[in-house]
């Protein structure tokens, strides 16, 4: 994949990130970093190249082979992005926290260059967290619209893999053992900062296709759930409207005025009258 993509969305007039330059040599080191930004999602490069060939992970690696962690594809990054960690500002590209979570050396399982065009790229990682025998391997596009970045991070197993595993009891740099929180709240931690706008939703650019996967997983379960309940709301009856509303209770039962009696008709009034006159004009009973 070269820099290309990486140097064409930022303008380096403008930016102080490291300029797409292809880095001498031929090491072999991983980092994995944790980033938060618009989502919590764990960046899993390779150095290759002289770049790091680089994968967005959402759920972060695992070394529990019943785990198949998504792992979508993103541009290459230079090599100077390796010890990268602290803090991008509000507004910026990748704006959030970054942790170096992970770093170490890999190794092939035979030709990097032929497995990774295959798709089917099999390497031996050797880190403080992540260690023994992975894959990666790239699914094939079903969904329309679909760019074939889809890949899937699976751990072999070994001597080294751990049914069970929670990736979250491992919030800590391997580089200055902070958590996430001590590096966002740190102020003196490393900045990069960009000229390249913020979405319109607070979205890192970077990262828009990762809320919009998930967003649109979550949306799908959640269809899925009402579907099978088939459960409708039940009406809100008056007596709970009014055990919701106490004011208007009172209102109801206690503060209304009593209805006004209504005025006599004339009619009503002639008739009284008639009753009267005749009442009167009876003759009396002699005594």
């Amino acid at each position: 994949m070269g820099l290309e993509e990486y140097k064409r969305k930022r303008d380096f007039t403008q930016t102080p990130e490291p300029p797409p330059k292809v880095a001498k040599g031929k090491q072999r080191r991983f980092v994995v970093q944790k980033h938060s930004a618009t989502r919590l999602h764990y960046d899993f490069r390779l150095e290759m190249d002289g770049v790091l060939k680089s994968w967005a992970v959402p759920k972060g690696p695992s070394l529990d082979p019943a785990d198949k962690r998504l792992a979508m594809q993103v541009e290459d990054h230079p090599v100077s992005y390796f010890d990268f960690e602290g803090t991008i500002p509000a507004g910026n590209y990748g704006a959030g926290t970054v942790m170096v979570w992970d770093v170490g050396t890999w190794e092939p399982e035979g030709d990097a260059h032929q497995m990774l065009g295959k798709g089917d790229l099999k390497f031996r990682l050797e880190g403080e967290k992540l260690n023994g025998s992975f894959a990666l391997i790239h699914m094939k596009a079903r969904r329309p619209g679909s760019k074939g970045t889809e890949w899937l991070l699976i751990k072999h197993r070994d001597a080294y893999d751990q049914p069970g595993y929670d990736i979250d009891k491992y919030d800590y740099s391997v580089l200055t053992k902070r958590s996430m929180k001590e590096i966002a709240g740190d102020e003196g931690s490393a900045q990069w900062t960009s000229s390249r706008p913020a979405s319109t939703h607070g979205n890192s650019g970077k990262n828009d296709w990762l809320a919009d996967s998930i967003a649109k997983a979550d949306a799908k379960k959640a269809k899925a759930a009402k579907k099978s309940t088939g459960v409708k709301a039940p009406k809100t009856t008056s007596a709970q409207r009014t055990a919701s509303n106490p004011t208007q209770s009172k209102e109801a039962w206690v503060g209304r005025p009593q209805s006004t009696p209504k005025r006599a008709t004339g009619k009503t009034i002639r008739s009284a009258a008639a009753v009267a006159v005749k009442k009167n004009s009876a003759p009396k009973k002699k005594t």
